[in-house]
């Protein structure tokens, strides 16, 4: 008997921890979601109690939530409690400067490596997002082929490592994806580049990520100054480095 009562209280246990952990990732999207629309801005602190009455879920799933959020960089903790992170120029331009190294060697083993099927199955993830586009769907489809494409590298810590990177961008990149323009462009440069990991053209397919990277940040960096005004001061933590001029890199995008 005493081993049916612990049986069925390890089983209650389980679904609880699961119901909880089900509970923080939705808790965890829908503020996502408020700080990439800007309905939480930059710089604006928040706190536990705020959020748990906001969403109607305990202290315990709030923080759950937050401590996702500040591992993709959306939310700060300080000594006063938690604050929307501020756009970090100079930390965006690293980002973009870190990726490019790995993206390079994760594109051109994705040339050997990648299966057809699984280039298929990317572009109709890449052409979902020209329709599906809302920020939970953003996410969900993975709209993001870097990082799809950095699986396919075969290389676990490459495909991590721009996971991780990409994820710390997300938000300034939003304000240029939620452009229905720059999503076409998106899109079509993406394409670009599929085809040519599927032809194996190595060389041509790490130019091409490079150029397209470059030109992502520089939009970034000008709807951030764009959206300066609105996000005023306490929305900026940093002024970024001077951006590579196009005769630092004499390589030729395909």
């Amino acid at each position: 008997m005493a081993q049916v009562l612990r049986q069925g209280t390890e089983a209650m246990t389980v679904v609880s921890s699961e119901v909880e952990h089900s509970l923080g990732q939705r808790v965890m999207a829908d503020i996502r979601s408020q700080i990439l629309t800007l309905t939480l801005a930059p710089g604006e602190p928040i706190t536990e109690r705020l959020l748990e009455s906001r969403h109607g879920v305990s202290r315990t799933i709030i923080r759950q939530a937050l401590t996702e959020l500040i591992r993709d960089g959306f939310v700060i903790k300080g000594e006063r409690g938690y604050v929307v992170a501020p756009f970090d120029l100079r930390q965006l331009d690293e980002i973009f400067e870190y990726r490019e190294i790995v993206e390079d060697a994760a594109i051109r083993l994705a040339c050997v490596r990648a299966a057809p099927e699984d280039l298929d199955k990317i572009r109709v993830s890449i052409d979902r997002g020209l329709t599906d586009f809302t920020p939970d769907a953003w996410f969900e489809i993975g709209l993001d082929v870097h990082v799809q494409l950095a699986a396919l590298s075969g290389n676990r810590f490459m495909r991590d490592a721009v996971q991780d990177a990409v994820n710390r961008t997300l938000r300034a990149r939003w304000l240029v994806a939620s452009s229905a323009e720059m999503r076409a462009i998106a899109h079509r440069e993406h394409c670009e580049i599929v085809e040519l990991v599927r032809e194996g053209r190595a060389e041509d397919a790490a130019n091409a990520v490079r150029a397209h990277a470059r030109d992502v940040r520089q939009q970034i960096v000008q709807a951030l100054e764009d959206a300066r005004r609105l996000l005023g001061a306490r929305g900026f933590a940093s002024e970024p480095k001077s951006p590579l001029k196009p005769n630092q890199d004499r390589r030729v995008r395909a």
